[in-house]
């Protein structure tokens, strides 16, 4: 681990260069990663290849490899959406509060970066590059650990932001662990002289290593087993249509719906239409008892209700109301994204208000819950927690804050 903690080192020596170094230059280190970025498309599709194929001989579902899979619109699209955070605005030295002593001492509350911020994720390597500059933009050094499954991907990302930003920053501020070796996230999970905080994306398994050995702080993010309630008062239209964008659009993702209740009501009206709608699409559909009296599906156990597939795979649930929805979430959920449909606003707030989520809708797919959806550029993550931050987490839940004290000469 000698030559692990000599690489975190660094990181953390050019850190404090970061830390300092004004929003001009670091707009430009971005803008120039999205140059690089574009300007070697092919070499990054050819690398993102040898991922595709070792991730079908691994057996990945599709709906893995399509999280996997970089093409020219991809990149392009990584590409612009680096460009608009280097639009954001830069939050660190922002003064969030200022206090006037009584004997003169002005107390101003201050936006700071972390240190470094050690990601580690699955799958999907364009997280690489957003979280990379987001960590640039907010004066943060960046700990990558991907997963072995987008080993080649993330190497040629990291080799060419590093390059973009070379002569502008020490190129340390982005550091990827290449070994995959698990063992090696216990490590880092541990190392609080180098690392500040570490943000896990990925499934229950790791989100739950993390929160359970981690010595550095942490933000719990990613594990995504959202729900979608049809009530009585739904319009079927309107609840089909969502229901398929949060189901199909991009069922391997954290804010995909893993789970529809439906009111009893008009279960026998809506489940047949259902049925027809995600088949279309080749999804599974799991079901309870009074489900598959309605429609023949497969049965669903009372673990399918706490799974998130990330596959086209779904469960379905009768349920009396919805205050038993509102139950059923709060119960088998993982405080992510949830959604109520209905025309009815007095359920809808009760919704609102009792489901303990980080994201709650009406009438809108979960698939919202996304940091560029928010206005936030793109993100570092979903946090599922409380503290500091929860839901969509954009460049200012990536900092902390310190107090500067201005005085003259005064004693206590």
């Amino acid at each position: 681990m000698e030559k692990l903690n000599n690489i975190l080192k660094l990181t953390k020596e050019a850190s404090f260069k970061l830390a300092n170094l004004s929003t001009e230059l670091k707009n430009q280190a971005i803008l120039n990663i999205a140059q690089i970025l574009e300007n070697n498309i092919e070499d990054i599709i050819e690398a993102n290849k040898k991922d595709l194929e070792n991730g079908k001989v691994k057996g990945l579902t599709d709906a893995m490899l399509n999280r996997l899979e970089l093409n020219d619109s991809k990149i392009k699209s990584i590409a612009n959406d680096m460009r608009k955070i280097a639009l954001l605005k830069d939050p660190i030295g922002e003064v969030i509060e200022t206090y006037k002593h009584q004997n003169g001492l002005i107390i101003n509350k201050v936006r700071v970066p972390f240190g470094v911020i050690c990601a580690i994720y699955e799958s999907r390597p364009n997280v690489s590059v957003d979280i990379a500059c987001l960590s640039l933009k907010t004066g943060n050094a960046v700990v990558l650990r991907g997963g072995s499954e987008a080993i080649n991907s993330n190497k040629i990302l990291v080799k060419l932001m590093k390059e973009a930003i070379k002569d502008i920053i020490d190129d340390n501020v982005i550091t990827l662990i290449e070994n995959t070796d698990r063992s090696i996230i216990t490590y880092l999970i541990q190392n609080k002289e180098y690392i500040d905080l570490v943000v896990p994306r990925g499934g229950k398994a790791l989100i739950n290593n993390v929160v359970s050995n981690a010595k550095v702080p942490f933000i719990e993010t990613g594990a995504g087993n959202c729900h979608l309630y049809v009530d009585d008062e739904a319009d079927f239209d309107l609840a089909l249509n969502v229901i398929v964008n949060a189901k199909v659009s991009r069922p391997a993702v954290c804010n995909s719906i893993e789970t529809i209740l439906v009111n009893q009501k008009i279960a026998n009206d809506f489940l047949p239409l259902l049925k027809e709608k995600l088949e279309q699409f080749n999804v599974l559909i799991k079901g309870c008892e009074n489900t598959r009296n309605i429609i023949n599906v497969v049965e669903a156990t009372e673990e399918d209700f706490y799974q998130e597939y990330n596959d086209y795979i779904v469960a379905i649930k009768v349920v009396n109301d919805y205050k038993e929805s509102i139950n059923h979430i709060n119960k088998y959920g993982t405080k992510h994204s949830d959604c109520i449909i209905t025309k009815n606003i007095n359920k809808a707030e009760e919704f609102l208000n009792k489901i303990d989520s980080a994201c709650v809708y009406v009438n809108v797919s979960t698939r919202f819950s996304d940091g560029g959806e928010f206005g936030f550029g793109a993100e570092l993550g979903i946090s599922t927690q409380k503290l500091h931050a929860r839901g969509p987490m954009g460049l200012r839940e990536m900092t902390t804050y310190k107090y500067k004290i201005y005085g003259e000469g005064q004693i206590r």
